[in-house]
């Protein structure tokens, strides 16, 4: 006799044959397939019984494009079913896949998801101190009150980051700076500049209160539809267009020099007025091809910053590269440079772009020969002599390293005033 269990039962089956064997055998096999089916089903969550419902439970992935290959990112979620709206974990904030363009959904709100990571869209009882803060931090006698923006995390505020925080108050040591940024304005973020208000730099990082500043500006109804998901914040991350929107909100509300982080101040801004700076120029005519907005220098309410604002608003594109920064302002002050009541200076390109995005990497780069030493003295002096700043392209060189002997070596340790990990940044 064979004996058996099938779920639970025990089978006594006659063993008169081989033949008799071979069929016991595949019963078996067919009700161990029968029970792995049931149990299966028996797992549905019941929580989800509508069809949307089990959609939202699926893992989104983000495509992130590199040179070689094309890398799926799972991502976690938080599910709401009461709402249906899916949010990105906090975890992954930061994360440049999570501004990366996601499926669109149908209907009103189908960008929303791409934009609720960003807390900068919502006011709340910090942002809503905002006004009158940069009031009280810029009414103290400041020599020149600069702006920068911060999007990332706190912790990648980094060595590169600070060395430029750490030029403007070389050359500008009765200067105010205030970092627009809701991670910075934080206990860490404190702990970060602290060294520098140790050392009496009044320096200060503010979380900005977006809706304030758009306020009665052209970009109000975009950033209303951005907000409510109506609009798509496109594939390049949607950090880089806020900050190109922000630097021209807060020099139009406020006035003052807006640097991106980096830069590395040379000499005192101290004469400038509305100046924009040219990147590139013709080679025969010397006029200029190509404008930046890395370096803004403006009074408040100046005619041009309203057009930028306005321009940017009304032509948002967020899948092209640079469409609402350096072509924005160059798209605007070609059209209005030779009218009347605009009144701003455009600046050659060793102002504050004394180095292409190309070469920039001929700056980090240590001598090998005296041929090599005199090309880095040669350059060193040029730069003392005509430029305001060097913008070092971080998107190319913030993985090169600092070499010993180099351009960048010579001018952060004659700008700095901590001077610290100078070879590390």
């Amino acid at each position: 006799m064979l004996a058996a269990k099938v779920f639970g039962c025990r089978l006594v089956i006659p063993a008169k044959s081989p033949l008799s064997s071979i069929i016991f055998f595949a019963a078996l096999m067919f009700f161990m397939l029968v029970n792995t089916i049931i149990s299966n089903t028996s797992l549905e969550p019941v929580a989800f019984t509508r069809k949307e419902d089990s959609r939202a439970l699926q893992t989104l992935k983000v495509v992130r494009k590199t040179s070689s290959d094309v890398v799926l990112l799972p991502l976690p979620l938080t599910v709401s079913t009461q709402n249906r709206i899916i949010e990105v974990d906090n975890e992954h904030r930061d994360s440049p896949a999570s501004s990366m363009s996601g499926k669109k959904e149908h209907g009103v709100g189908k960008f929303r998801r791409k934009v609720q990571e960003y807390g900068i869209f919502k006011s709340d009882e910090l942002t809503k101190k905002f006004h009158g803060r940069v009031l009280g931090f810029f009414n103290d006698g400041c020599e020149v009150q600069f702006f920068m923006t911060w999007f990332s995390t706190v912790e990648s505020f980094g060595t590169r980051e600070t060395m430029a925080v750490e030029s403007v108050f070389k050359s500008h040591p009765n200067g105010c700076l205030m970092i627009l940024s809701r991670t910075m304005d934080s206990v860490r973020g404190y702990r970060v500049l602290k060294p520098l208000l140790d050392r009496g730099f009044k320096v200060a990082a503010v979380a900005p209160d977006f809706p304030f500043l758009v306020k009665n500006t052209p970009a109000e109804a975009w950033f209303n539809e951005m907000k409510s998901g109506k609009k798509d914040p496109g594939g390049i991350p949607l950090a880089q267009n806020l900050s190109n929107l922000m630097r021209l909100l807060v020099l139009h509300k406020y006035g003052g020099v807006y640097l991106d982080t980096d830069f590395m101040v040379l000499k005192s801004f101290k004469g400038l007025k509305n100046t924009i700076g040219a990147q590139s120029i013709d080679g025969v005519s010397k006029n200029w091809t190509r404008l930046n907005n890395a370096v803004l220098v403006f009074d408040m309410n100046h005619p041009l910053l309203f057009k930028f604002v306005e321009e940017f608003a009304l032509t948002f594109d967020g899948n092209k590269w640079g469409h609402n920064g350096p072509y924005m302002v160059s798209r605007v002050v070609r059209r209005v440079e030779d009218r009347a009541g605009y009144n701003f200076t455009i600046l050659p390109p060793m102002a504050f772009y004394p180095v292409d995005w190309i070469k920039i990497g001929s700056l980090f780069k240590a001598p090998r020969d005296r041929a090599g030493s005199r090309w880095v003295e040669g350059k060193v002096q040029q730069l003392k002599g005509k430029t305001y700043g060097v913008h070092l392209w971080n998107k190319q060189s913030s993985k090169l390293q600092v070499q010993q002997g180099s351009v960048m070596a010579r001018l952060m340790s004659e700008h700095c005033v901590l001077c610290k990990n100078v070879y590390t940044s």
